[in-house]
């Protein structure tokens, strides 16, 4: 031969040349092939073998590399091409070199293949046939069998021509099985192998079943006894096939131990009979497959794995417990603990998961003894890149969870649960969301109250529900629009929505699983804390129960009700809903103390019309039952909680509860309708009721409940219009069947639906009216049916009937129902903090505005006037709380009352005079304020403030006095009854008595107040009282606690200040007169007005000015001095001249004006140069020289530099202008040679200058911008400064300018714009009450 060519130089001439070609490219060259020259050297026994197998090597070439070349020459004579083809076949049997064998081997399959004849198909499978008849035994077929093998695996209709036309070569397949040598066994395993896997198995379903049956047995007994690698593999091999047949698992499943040990010349008939008779549980093949997860080899442990999976999938009810019995499970979590095979752990977790279908899994304490590995093998699979293990792995702890006995725990210690909570916290948050539904799913059977450890791990519990969360807010849902504005997804969108949807569901099923696992908890007390946690670290600690059930509220509030109605806004899923109803129920449960604001955030965010519109889309029909189910336990839950949060008294009437929640129990189920159909049936007529909680009037019931506490968070589920006229009808319709009680709870519904709706709607009159009437007379308590809200107010004043019989009712239970939110709202503020700020408050009270509630009743109130009334009653019969939040709401309409009509305060007065004169019936007896009734007690104090806020509020424009002079005398002589019998310790009557006194005097007419003024000097009792408060107040020994309060003491001084100048103005006669210290009233002036109230200062002046317009000497009033006053007696001329106030008193009392005209407080600057200029009238009235001195004092200059240089604004007040003009005036009258104004030595302190300054100072603001007290002191001063004479002289200029401003004033009324003091004629400041016509500035 050649080299690279077949033929066989020795014999090659020999052979006709038409067997001889050169075989290769077209373009060149290629090899000499002879196919007589191969034939000859395959079957000479002479030829070597090294040259044989060069031959099939280059044949091999040829029949690769040279597609048909081979078949075109064997193509010209068949007999050529079967003498080639027995030639190689007769090679199998003849040649030993295992490397030549292999060549032959591949040579004829490449061959066949080539000829594609099937004529040589069958040529080789007779021949074969023939071989294996002929020989007594099968040890030389091992090469036969590998080729035959491989012939079937390349050439796929070998397989079907075996099974149908060579079943006895089927048999001496079946019998080499039986043979010793295994390499012999692997090889007719092999040909089994590929005649049971070619075509995907086709060819076996033609297979005799006997033959079938036989190969079962037989590869069992094998696969028993095998020790050779290969040979293991092969039946391997063929087990996983055969295992996928259902016929031949049972035949495998069957065979009992000693069946596989029979001999071979057992029939078909008894192998059949055997089978009947044994017991599944002695069937070897559970043995043999545990054996080879003993194996080290882990192609050999996976493939055993799934093999165990499809024999369990055929028959999992009947091969599951062989498996069990042979502690396979315990070897397949041995295998989870040991691998990291991807292929081999899903192949396990697959098995397991069958396996724990049978109870006798977990009976045997498999569960138990795997779990560990189970966790362990999870935590490493949810790295792995091929998330489908990881996948199965959860499915496998979800069975175990879910199949679980509850007699025997998982997780007895805390470790093991927090282990495996990490493992399915990794599986929540994996990228895949397969993996995390799965791992969602493994949570949900994880939260089963008997796979708890003890204590429970409520924080792994927790860390679990918000991994959960955390993964739903990253979900991407696109809504129904999205659907149908992008038209058609493409398929990966369609299935990504599917996926997070189911993500979701499944979600959904956890968190419901954790909120049942949490009332579960919470119902043992031994569970419900952690028993080695320190008892006060309860309260605080994370791992606790509370912290579970907050942790669950936050979670559904943030995540989960957004998300899903979100969802659900376009195309909602009635299963999810029905978990999603079920958790937000669950709720109610868990956190009773936080579900008020809970409630109140679902019902104002719509969740009414949502879940009743969820329940008539999906449930009417009888539809999704469960979804209803759900629904109506949330709407019932939120309704109770609604009830009792809007009505603290709700809960206190148990037969109302029980009512309430037999109605929507009986009758929410039922209720499946669309909203727009809501109407029709508020107004069917329901025909006979046959039972209280169930019906058609039940339903109707039902509705005015939903429709109340939807319309009461703001949720309108129907028109106002629509929701009047059918609870209208219904009232008709429940009278006209004889039944006028309805239940309280529906007519308190009923009630508050007419109320809220009624500004839409027409008013009730005729049959209507008297039907509602009617079914509010008919409840025995009508304030349980009052509900906080203004509308009901404005109800029932609308009507005078219903007015007249529950008007004063609301009204109480308005005010009590303030009161308590009020106190509500101070309890959950800082004791300390109030404490601090508590007079802070008290005196901006005045500023600050009403509350809600009060604002509701002066809105009411510019409605209805007859309210006024009302609340006037309660301030007198009522008790002192109630009545007090009653004076508040009239004390602030009244403050505001212009808002109002007119005649406000002249409707207030007659009935305060009711309540005066009876009060004076009441307590007839000396000591007033001890009467009979505690209510005439507590009612006194709030009439007399009543008395004066209603003089605080008319104004000055009113002709009340001149109208109602009878009404204002006869207030007066009450008062002063009163006040006259009153206890001296009783100030809190005292205080508005005295103030009220005060302004009445002072705002009465002319022809009214000498009678006022006669009246008062001749009450001996309220002089005594004044006296009292006077003595009490100069006192120096007596304890601060047993002083007078500076109001009382204020209101004394002012009403003394009015009785002593009017008694002066009528020469009215004093019956009894009072004392009063001087020097006392002096030092407080003096010494002590840094630590004395402001108001007091101020009345103290306006005492001190009276009493010095009268010279110190009034009938009413005996002033007294003191040594700090006046000298030692006898008394000195000026002494004399001024007692009791005497000279050092007068610059004493000089001194103390002069530091008070430099404070900012209004008042108290009206009061100072008012007094001084009492004070100059006095002196010069006295001593005209010591006018002069006094007025010429070192701290006059200062007083004038400050003055002149303390603003514009300070300069132009009134009070400043009028010190100014009235020092000049007296300095002017005393100098009659000098002519300089206020000189003091030689240094003038005031000329044209000064003068000059106070000019300007006008001429920039503007004659305009003055009010009309400073243009009446400017224009004083103006008149002095040109009646007067100037030194040096003033110039013609200054003289024009003075000149042109006085023309200015004739011409110009004066604007009141810029008036320091209110526009009213009384304020209000505290508890006292100032009549500012006492503090107009003095002109003369």
């Amino acid at each position: 031969m050649t080299s690279g060519d077949i033929v066989y130089d020795k014999i090659h001439f020999r052979h006709d040349p038409k067997w001889s070609g050169r075989l290769g490219p077209a373009e060149g060259g290629g090899l000499l092939f002879c196919v007589a020259c191969v034939i000859e050297m395959v079957e000479s026994d002479n030829i070597a073998s090294v040259r044989k197998s060069f031959a099939l090597s280059g044949i091999s070439v040829v029949l690769k590399c040279s597609p048909g070349s081979l078949r075109e020459l064997l193509q010209q004579d068949h007999r050529v091409s079967l003498r080639f083809t027995a030639s190689l076949l007769e090679m199998l049997h003849t040649v030993e070199d295992p490397d030549t064998l292999e060549k032959v081997h591949k040579v004829l399959v490449q061959l066949l293949l080539e000829l594609q004849s099937e004529l040589s198909l069958c040529f080789v499978l007779d021949k074969i046939h023939k071989q294996l008849t002929d020989q007594l035994s099968v040890k030389a077929f091992l090469p036969t069998f590998n080729f035959l093998g491989s012939l079937v695996e390349a050439v796929p209709d070998v397989a079907h021509r075996l099974v149908t036309q060579y079943v006895p070569m089927l048999d001496h397949l079946c019998s080499a099985l039986l043979y010793p040598d295994e390499a012999l066994k692997a090889s007719a395993l092999y040909v089994w192998l590929k005649l049971f896997g070619t075509a995907g198995g086709s060819a076996v379903q033609s297979l005799p079943i006997a033959i079938r049956d036989r190969v079962c047995l037989l590869l069992l007994q094998t696969l028993a006894n095998a020790s050779s690698p290969q040979l293991i593999s092969n039946c391997v091999g063929l087990l996983w096939l055969l295992v996928q047949q259902g016929e031949a698992v049972s035949i495998l499943m069957s065979s009992p131990s000693n069946q596989i040990m029979c001999s071979e010349n057992q029939n078909s008939q008894s192998l059949s009979q055997n089978q009947e008779q044994q017991s599944p549980d002695h069937c070897p093949l559970p043995f043999i497959l545990k054996k080879l997860l003993l194996s080290g080899d882990e192609m050999l442990q996976t493939t055993s794995a799934k093999c165990i999976a499809a024999v369990l999938i055929h028959s999992p009810s009947q091969s599951s417990a062989p498996f069990i019995k042979a502690d396979v499970p315990e070897f397949l979590f041995d295998r989870l603990a040991s691998s990291s095979s991807e292929v081999l752990l899903w192949s396990v977790y697959s098995c397991l998961v069958l396996l724990t279908e049978d109870p006798l899994f977990f009976v045997q304490c498999h569960s138990v003894y795997g779990i560990g590995s189970l966790v362990r093998s999870l935590k490493e699979a949810l790295r792995l890149t091929n998330l489908e293990v990881p996948k199965q792995g959860l499915v496998l702890l979800t069975e175990i969870l879910e199949r679980q006995p509850p007699s025997v725990r998982l997780f007895p210690s805390a470790p093991g649960f927090v282990a495996v909570s990490e493992v399915v916290v990794a599986g929540v948050s994996s990228s895949c969301l397969l993996v995390a539904t799965q791992a969602a799913s493994a949570a949900s059977a994880l939260f089963s109250l008997n796979h708890q450890s003890r204590p429970v791990q409520y924080r792994e519990i927790e860390a679990l529900i918000e991994a959960i969360t955390n993964k739903v807010s990253e979900l991407s849902l696109p809504s129904y629009s999205h659907h149908r504005s992008s038209g058609s997804l493409k398929r990966s969108d369609s299935n990504k929505a599917s996926t997070s949807e189911g993500f979701l569901l499944q979600a959904l099923v956890c968190f419901q699983a954790a909120c049942r696992l949490a009332e579960e908890c919470a119902s043992e007390p031994l569970l419900k804390e952690n028993t080695f946690t320190s008892p006060f670290k309860h309260s605080y600690t994370q791992d606790s129960l509370e912290s579970l059930c907050r942790c669950l509220l936050r979670c559904c509030d943030s995540v989960w009700i957004p998300t899903i109605t979100r969802m659900n806004e376009r195309a909602p899923n009635p299963q999810i809903l029905q978990y999603f109803y079920s958790i937000l129920s669950s709720q109610f449960t868990l956190l009773p103390s936080l579900m008020a604001v809970f409630s109140d955030k679902l019902a104002s965010s719509g969740f009414y019309r949502l879940s009743l519109e969820h329940k008539g889309l999906f449930c009417a029909g009888n539809r999704n039952p469960n979804l209803n189910a759900s629904a109506c336990g949330f709407l019932q839950k939120l309704s109770m909680c609604l009830l009792s949060q809007s009505d603290h008294a709700f809960g206190a009437h148990q037969h109302d509860v029980e009512e309430v929640e037999n109605l929507l129990v009986h009758n929410l189920p039922s209720l499946c309708v669309r909203l727009s159909d809501w109407p029709s049936l508020l107004c069917e007529a329901p025909g006979v009721q046959l039972c209280e909680y169930k019906g058609p009037r039940a339903t109707q019931y039902c509705l005015l409940i939903m429709l109340h506490l939807a319309l009461q968070q703001g949720d309108r589920l129907l028109p106002d219009q629509t929701v009047f006229s059918s609870v209208v009808w219904l009232l008709q319709s429940v009278q006209e069947q004889g039944c006028c009680a309805l239940p309280r709870s529906v007519l308190r519904s009923a009630l508050y639906l007419l109320a809220v709706t009624q500004d839409k709607s027409p008013d009730l009159d005729g049959a209507p009216f008297n039907c509602i009437s009617k079914a509010l007379a008919s409840c025995q308590s009508f304030s349980s049916l009052y509900i906080h809200h203004p509308a009901l107010l404005h109800f029932i004043c609308r009507y005078p009937e219903l007015a007249e019989k529950f008007g004063p009712l609301v009204l109480e239970l308005w005010l009590t129902k303030q009161a308590q939110h009020t106190d509500a709202e101070q309890t959950m503020a800082d004791t300390q903090e109030k404490r601090e700020k508590r007079e802070s408050c008290a005196d901006e009270r005045q500023d600050q505005g009403p509350d809600t509630e009060t604002m509701e009743l002066l809105t009411l109130i510019e409605k209805y006037p007859a309210v006024i009334l009302t609340l006037l009653d309660m301030v007198c019969t009522r008790d002192a709380p109630l009545a007090g939040r009653a004076l508040g709401v009239l004390e602030v309409l009244l403050r505001g009352q212009k808002d109002y009509q007119a005649d406000l305060c002249a409707n207030l007065r007659p009935a305060l005079l009711q309540v005066l004169q009876r009060l004076s019936m009441e307590n007839m007896g000396p000591g007033f304020g001890q009467g009979h009734t505690a209510q005439a007690v507590n009612s006194l104090p709030l009439v007399l403030k009543l008395l004066c806020v209603t003089q605080a509020s008319d104004p000055p424009s009113s002709y009340s006095y001149s109208k109602m002079d009878g009404v204002h005398f006869k207030l007066l002589y009450h008062v002063s009854n009163i006040t006259g019998r009153m206890k001296p310790a009783n100030t809190e009557s005292l205080l508005p008595a005295l103030s009220y006194l005060y302004c009445s005097l002072s705002q009465s007419p002319a022809h009214c107040t000498d009678r006022a003024v006669s009246m008062l000097l001749s009450n001996s009792g309220l002089m005594d009282q004044l006296q009292t408060v006077l003595s009490s107040s100069s006192s120096s020994s007596s304890a601060p606690s047993a002083c007078p309060p500076s109001a009382l003491l204020c209101c004394s001084h002012l009403l003394l200040s009015s009785l002593i100048t009017l008694q002066r103005v009528y020469s009215t006669q004093v019956h009894k007169s009072l004392s009063w210290g001087l020097d006392t009233a002096i030092q407080r002036l003096l010494v002590q007005k840094r630590n004395t109230d402001d108001l007091l200062l101020v009345s103290h002046l306006r005492l001190l000015q009276a009493l010095l317009d009268v010279d110190l000497a009034s009938a009413v009033v005996c002033v007294s001095s003191g040594p700090g006053l006046v000298g030692p007696r006898p008394l000195g001329v000026e002494d004399g001249a001024f007692y009791p106030l005497g000279s050092r008193g007068t610059q004493c009392l000089a001194t103390a004006l002069s530091g008070l005209l430099l404070q900012k407080h209004e008042l108290l600057l009206r009061a100072s140069v008012n007094c001084l200029s009492s004070l100059l009238g006095f002196l010069q009235r006295k001593s005209p020289t010591t006018a002069k001195n006094v007025v010429c004092q070192p701290w006059s200059r200062f007083l004038f530099y400050c003055l002149l240089s303390s603003g514009e604004s300070c300069l132009l007040h009134p009070v400043i202008l009028r010190v100014i003009t009235l020092v000049r005036g007296f300095t002017h009258t005393h100098t009659h040679k000098s002519n300089q104004l206020l000189q003091h030595g030689s240094t003038a302190v005031l000329w044209e200058p000064q003068l000059l300054q106070v000019m300007e100072a006008v001429e920039r603001r503007g004659l305009k911008e003055l009010c009309k007290e400073a243009a009446q002191a400017l224009r004083l001063l103006l008149t002095q400064i040109e009646s007067g004479v100037l030194q040096p002289p003033p110039t013609e200029e200054f003289k024009q300018r003075v000149r042109s401003m006085m023309e200015s004033l004739d011409l110009q009324m004066p604007a009141e714009s810029c008036s320091p003091s209110l526009p009213s004629n009384v304020l209000r400041v505290g508890d006292v009450s100032i009549c500012l016509s006492d503090f107009t500035v003095k002109a003369g």
